[in-house]
C-alpha cells in the first residue's frame, strides 16, 4: 500500500479534533520525509554517475560521509542514526573491500570492530561535501530557503526524532 494510499485509507474527519488537520498535515509530512530520502539518494546516484564512481552508491556514501574523521563501530553507526539503509554490515563489509574504510579489532571489546576512513575514504567524503556545499549555493542563490529556514525545520525533525524514539523506548 502506497503512502498515498494509507492516508487516503484513514478517514482524518472522524480520527483528528474537530477543527484540525493535524493528521492530515503529519501524514503528508511522513510522505515528505520518505520521499526526500529517497531524493537525496537519487542525487547523490546522479553525482556519481556525472564522475564515473562506479564502486561506492549513494548510502555507502553517506555513511563515508557520517563517519567523518571518526573512529566508530558499525554499532554507534546504527545507534548515531548514521545509517541509511538495509544491512550496515554489507555496506561496511563493501567499503572495506574497496578500500574506503579500514578496520581493526577494538583493544577493549574485541567482539568490536573499530572503523575509520581511509585516503580513498576521505577523498569520497570530499566528493559529498562538494556536492552539499553546491547544493548551499544554488539554494542560497535562488532564494529558495534562508538559514532560518533550515533552523525551524532542523528544530521541528528534532522534536519529531525524539517523538518517535521516546515512541519505540516507552511502547510499553
Amino acid at each position: 500500500m502506497s503512502n498515498e494510499s494509507a492516508a487516503s485509507a484513514i478517514d482524518v474527519e472522524n480520527t483528528a479534533p474537530a477543527g484540525s488537520d493535524m493528521l492530515g498535515d503529519y501524514i503528508e509530512t511522513l510522505s515528505f520525509i520518505e520521499r526526500l530520502h529517497r531524493l537525496i539518494l537519487d542525487v547523490i546516484k546522479d553525482e556519481f554517475e556525472r564522475l564515473n564512481v562506479i564502486d561506492v552508491n549513494s548510502v555507502q556514501a553517506l555513511l563515508l560521509y557520517n563517519i567523518g574523521d571518526n573512529e566508530v563501530t558499525a554499532g554507534e553507526l546504527k545507534s548515531r542514526g548514521y545509517y541509511q539503509g538495509s544491512n550496515v554490515s554489507y555496506n561496511l563489509k563493501k567499503l572495506v573491500e574497496a578500500g574506503y574504510i579500514s578496520h581493526e579489532r577494538c583493544s577493549v571489546d574485541r567482539r568490536a570492530v573499530r572503523i575509520g576512513l581511509t585516503e580513498k575514504g576521505r577523498d569520497m567524503r570530499v566528493v559529498v561535501s562538494e556536492l552539499w556545499a553546491r547544493h548551499v549555493e544554488k539554494i542560497t542563490n535562488d532564494n529558495l530557503i534562508t538559514s532560518s529556514d533550515f533552523t525551524a525545520l532542523g528544530s521541528a525533525m528534532k522534536g519529531l526524532e525524539r517523538f518517535w524514539s521516546d515512541q519505540i523506548r516507552y511502547i510499553y
